[in-house]
């Protein structure tokens, strides 16, 4: 085992920032989300595998709330109220179990794709164990174990502030990272960001396309970038539709000129997606005839950067020339490329294991695929995957029924939250190679979940008080 000296000084001044942002755990959880490609340690003995930061802050919630003296009258609370955490217990059970079973029970069975010790690429190869079924199972059950326990802090007592401070220092901090290493890179200063990236496997962070610097901020990649780029706009966007707070304008702005020029094909992709539900909100604005501010500007933005555009494009017709290159390298001839070509082999041949092991998986950790579902699909089998859908669902439903049973603010924030892990998830849909959904995906469950069962609560309160008032006798009246 090898410590990073710079993955322990980032830690220490993450939990300096966090305590004076009154919320140790929660925020330093959260904040820890930027740094992407800074490891605290290497772990030898799985393979060279490097836990990210955010590892050890979620092992220190976890111990936190595991040494709480009523630990297991909390645990009943969240058993006993919180169905989805069932769901979760089940699929971190059958995740266990697959990763040590199925590669040995289907061995050289079908082909996967793993990481090659000699040559440092992912390579084709029979199915077997290896060490990723330790190590990729390990971050999972360690997300799902946070989940629980966030939802044992979520149901003890409201916390909504600290985990509001926490995602807008993580969108502060990826943000300001990300503006970084996009000056330093156009000014020709080089890669100013590469002493905090010390994890333990491939780094492209000088990469250009179509002659632009590709922005891959504090992470090992443009498209790692872009992905965080995505849920960190979505949690601001959402956050400032819904209190119209200037600071989540101005990162909302921020954010999608980095998501914009990140030269990612997951970023064009996901921007794309994420602009239909905001297309069809402000389409039945227009059908209600109650348009708010915010869409106008929306609006009005949007037609002056198409006038804009046409306008340069008259004024000097080649000038737009470097942009079309962009859009044809990264998403028109995308597919066509070699590394198109290669990631949907990936895919294909995961498809493939699922129906070579019968519906069963090949065991958590076991392949590498380019698309998250299909990863799901194909280490999890029918039944993890099913199980992730009923995650899935949870968030879908999100607050829908009892949104009016909590503050305004607590909705802002549960829903600011829920949309950013549904944007970290088309990320990695374009993608992720990993069956893990990662912990903004966890933080969301506990968050959608914790505030469902708070307003359940807060209804039923209310239900029983005006029974009470009901079944109380009407006061005699004076004939006199």
């Amino acid at each position: 085992m090898q410590v990073s000296l710079p993955g322990l000084l980032v830690c220490a001044a993450i939990l300096i920032i966090a305590y004076y942002s009154r919320g140790m755990l929660i925020v330093g959880l959260i904040a820890s989300q930027a740094f992407g490609a800074t490891a605290v340690m290497s772990l030898t003995f799985l393979g060279g595998s490097s836990p990210l930061i955010y590892t050890m802050f979620e092992a220190l919630l976890v111990a936190a709330v595991a040494a709480r003296r009523h630990i297991w009258i909390d645990l009943g609370k969240v058993f006993g109220s919180i169905r989805a955490v069932w769901v979760l217990a089940g699929a971190m059970v059958y995740a266990v179990i697959g990763a040590w079973l199925f590669p040995r029970f289907f061995a050289g069975q079908t082909a996967v794709f793993v990481q090659s010790k000699i040559r440092g690429t992912v390579v084709e190869a029979s199915l077997a164990p290896v060490s990723g079924n330790t190590s990729q199972t390990g971050y999972f059950i360690l997300g799902g174990l946070t989940t629980i326990a966030l939802c044992t802090l979520l149901l003890h007592s409201d916390r909504i502030d600290q985990l509001r401070r926490g995602f807008f220092l993580w969108c502060g901090l990826h943000a300001g990272m990300g503006l970084i290493d996009f000056v330093s890179k156009n000014a020709g200063v080089g890669d100013v960001l590469a002493p905090i990236r010390t994890a333990n496997y491939a780094i492209i962070s000088d990469a250009y396309e179509a002659g632009f610097a590709r922005i891959t901020g504090p992470f090992s990649e443009a498209s790692s970038f872009a992905g965080a780029s995505l849920a960190c706009l979505a949690f601001s966007y959402t956050y400032w539709r819904m209190t119209r707070s200037r600071l989540a304008q101005w990162l909302s702005a921020i954010l999608l000129f980095l998501t914009i020029l990140s030269t990612s094909s997951t970023a064009y992709v996901g921007l794309t997606l994420l602009c239909i539900p905001v297309a069809l909100s402000m389409l039945a604005s227009v059908l209600r005839g109650r348009v708010e501010r915010e869409e106008i500007l929306i609006t009005v933005l949007m037609v002056l950067g198409v006038a804009l555009v046409m306008g340069v494009s008259l004024y000097r017709a080649d000038a737009l020339d470097p942009f079309v290159r962009l859009i044809n390298s990264t998403i028109i001839n995308k597919a066509a490329s070699a590394s198109g070509n290669e990631r949907t082999y990936w895919n294909l041949k995961s498809l493939q294991s699922f129906v070579d092991t019968s519906g069963l998986g090949v065991g958590f950790g076991s392949s590498r695929a380019s698309s998250w579902p299909i990863a799901v699909l194909s280490q999890l089998g029918f039944f993890g995957s099913l199980m992730m859908a009923m995650l899935l669902g949870v968030l879908t439903r999100g607050l829908g029924g009892v949104q009016q049973w909590v503050t305004p603010e607590t909705a802002a924030v549960a829903m600011s939250i829920r949309n950013a892990a549904f944007a970290a998830i088309i990320a990695n849909s374009v993608s992720g190679g990993s069956a893990d959904p990662g912990p903004i995906f966890c933080i969301a469950i506990a968050v959608v979940s914790a505030t469902r069962v708070s307003a359940l609560r807060m209804a039923a309160g209310f239900e029983r008080h005006n029974r009470y008032q009901a079944a109380q006798p009407m006061p005699a009246i004076d004939a006199a």
